[in-house]
């Protein structure tokens, strides 16, 4: 919702939304164009709420125009609005400060039911101009005479009811730091608080706080995709990646998807491309995590089909699939490869069931039921055992699929119904569900996975916008990368299983709104440059590799605190009819450290270095007499000794005959 405000005086308009990071200034006139847009300021946080404050609290010398205050989470933020002048700080510019409505009311409530309607009058925002209000007599104070001395005034009595109708309290509002300080008025804290006090009001950080995001160099970008389909479903993430190649949906008809080898990037040639043709309209696709030549492809038919790149990627177009897959009754919405088994995929549609498939027999194994509506997200345990999903009935529900069709948790979920997903977080404890409120703005919600029906333990609001946030969760740091199709900015949280829950790190923007972004295997983290995960970006016609980075002082040492061994998840665990028949199994880890790298835990121990002279140097004070014997010093050594030879007297002649 945007909250209008709007200055009469000087005829701005300031439009903020609720809960948006932007607050748009326009200048309205009577003539066209009408509304001309003066500037564009983008905040560090989500507007709750705005106010313009009153004309006599304004900096008047400094060519403020007007100043509005910003309703946070946690601060308010002073946001001034200052006309560059030649003068400004000297001189009072009467052109941009025509008179203001005064404080003084113009008739009593009386007089206005009987009819009156006098107007408030104006005052003059002149410094010099100003009246100045009568001080104010406490309750049962009789007015003095006018001989009255100093002293029988009343003590600390103010010529204003507000600290921001003086100038001089503006002043300090409009220094104040634009940034959350943890404290609900916005305003630093005294001095005298201590360290640990001021880490208290701040609140927890996050290690990963400082986090950057870059996109690679050009080099590594595949670059010239034609004919790119930008309108996936919601369900779908709009392109899927392995560490060797990338599959892309494409605007033509037949559902067709090209593949690109992550080998080969570089200008795609004008000409038509190889690609798998599915007959019919693309739902949902995904790679099969433990073979990197398998792609599992839903269609608008209800079916799925399997199909096989051939080793070096696509030479031709291939129109026979390696498998179909039967038994959905209605369009599906979206297919998971599970995370341990090899050959198993669930898949979630339109007749309101998820059905399981065994790959290796080619068949439906399960059908699990329990779903009132739209499923918008799956998502499997980390240990592989349960399947959580999320319904635009807003429910949020956890299967045990190899022991029961009906689900064994149900609870509450986001309340809005334009999409969601899900995620298991913090070692499989809890889940994290990104969706809508019934006010259509985007937020986070963390369950507890033993106790859905309980609701939300944790939630946080982000912004308005009409993509639903797809995250991706990295298990070694516990962080949450989320954006969403056609979004700008990449939001980072760190999760946590106790308060605050979400810490909130810095994010990363594109230049220009991206359509996905997946990311790749964390082998494809250079870790030397402390790379924490690194993603593909999807945009109209490129794919670009985006790197993100823990600024680190130490780059020499391997960062063993934010690189744990990392489970080797691109090789299977055990087999699917194996898991099927009630085995579990986990995977294997392995180490990131190279070998030429030694651990930042094991690094020696610097001896501290001053940074400063002891304070004995600053308070030493020296007499006039040894101030100018050192300046006489400086001077004599600065031009040398008169009695010492000059360069050129040690120079060689030559010969007479050479002359």
């Amino acid at each position: 919702m945007l909250v209008p405000l709007f200055d009469d005086d000087t005829g701005l308009l300031m439009l903020a939304g609720l809960g948006d990071t932007a607050i748009d200034c326009f200048e309205v006139s009577t003539s066209e164009p009408f509304l001309t847009q003066v500037s564009h300021c983008m905040t560090d946080a989500s507007t709750r709420g705005i106010a313009m404050v009153p004309k006599l609290a304004l900096e008047v010398i400094s060519c403020e125009v007007t100043r509005v205050l910003q309703l946070t989470d946690s601060c308010i933020v002073p946001i001034s609005y200052q006309v560059p002048r030649k003068n400004s700080g000297h001189e009072f510019h009467d052109d941009l400060y025509p008179d203001t409505v005064g404080t003084t009311p113009a008739m009593s409530a009386e007089e206005w039911w009987q009819g009156g309607n006098k107007q408030v009058e104006k005052v003059s925002l002149h410094p010099g101009k100003r009246p100045k209000p009568a001080a104010k007599q406490p309750p049962g104070k009789k007015e003095l005479p006018s001989g009255g001395s100093k002293e029988d005034q009343p003590r600390g009595s103010s010529t204003s009811s507000s600290p921001l109708s003086t100038p001089s309290s503006s002043a300090a509002l409009s220094h104040s730091p634009s940034s959350t300080s943890g404290l609900s008025s916005g305003f630093l804290p005294s001095p005298s608080h201590s360290g640990k006090a001021i880490q208290n009001l701040m609140g927890t950080t996050s290690k990963f706080r400082h986090i950057q995001g870059a996109v690679m160099h050009r080099n590594k970008h595949i670059t010239n995709i034609r004919n790119l389909n930008l309108t996936t479903p919601g369900e779908c993430d709009g392109f899927c990646v392995n560490r060797q190649r990338v599959a892309v949906p494409l605007a033509i008809s037949g559902g067709q998807i090209a593949v690109f080898e992550r080998s080969g990037p570089g200008r795609q040639p004008d000409t038509a491309l190889p690609t798998i043709q599915n007959s019919v309209n693309v739902a949902d696709f995904s790679w099969d995590p433990f073979d990197t030549h398998r792609l599992a492809v839903a269609g608008d038919d209800a079916k799925i089909r399997v199909w096989q790149v051939p080793k070096g990627g696509l030479k031709e177009t291939l129109t026979e699939p390696k498998l179909v897959l039967q038994g959905h009754t209605e369009k599906i919405y979206s297919i998971k490869f599970h995370p341990l088994a090899s050959g198993v995929l669930v898949s979630s549609s339109y007749d309101l069931t998820l059905r399981l498939w065994n790959l290796e027999s080619g068949e439906q194994v399960k059908v699990l039921t329990g779903h009132q509506d739209q499923v918008f997200g799956i998502a499997w345990s980390p240990d592989g055992k349960l399947l959580a999903t999320v319904c635009k009935d807003g429910k949020v529900r956890v299967y045990d699929p190899r022991n029961s069709t009906a689900p064994v948790q149900e609870g509450p979920g986001p309340e809005g119904h334009r999409g969601a997903r899900v995620v298991w977080v913090c070692d499989g404890k809890y889940l994290l569900v990104s969706g809508f409120d019934n006010r259509s703005e985007r937020g986070l919600y963390l369950f507890s996975a033993d106790s859905l029906s309980s609701g939300p333990i944790a939630n946080a609001a982000l912004n308005v916008a009409p993509s639903t946030l797809i995250p991706f969760y990295d298990p070694d740091t516990s962080v949450v990368i989320l954006t969403g199709k056609g979004d700008t900015r990449v939001y980072i949280y760190e999760v946590v299983p106790e308060d605050p829950y979400f810490i909130e790190c810095s994010s990363f923007n594109s230049p220009e709104p991206h359509k996905g972004l997946a990311f790749l295997p964390k082998t494809e983290c250079n870790v030397r440059d402390v790379e924490i995960a690194v993603g593909l970006m999807l945009t109209k016609t490129t794919i670009e590799p985006v790197a993100f980075r823990v600024p680190r002082v130490k780059k020499d040492f391997f960062q063993d605190d934010v690189y744990p061994d990392t489970d080797v998840w691109w090789e299977p665990a055990l087999t699917a009819s194996a898991w099927l028949s009630g085995s579990n199994g986990q995977h294997k880890k392995l180490s990131l450290k190279p070998k030429d790298m030694t651990p930042v835990s094991e690094a020696p121990k610097e001896a501290p270095v001053r940074k400063y002279l002891p304070s004995s140097v600053y308070l030493e004070e020296k007499t006039d007499e040894q101030k100018k014997e050192e300046l006489l010093s400086a001077m004599v050594a600065k031009l040398g000794n008169m009695d010492d030879p000059l360069p050129q007297e040690s120079y060689e002649g030559v010969d007479d005959e050479e002359w």
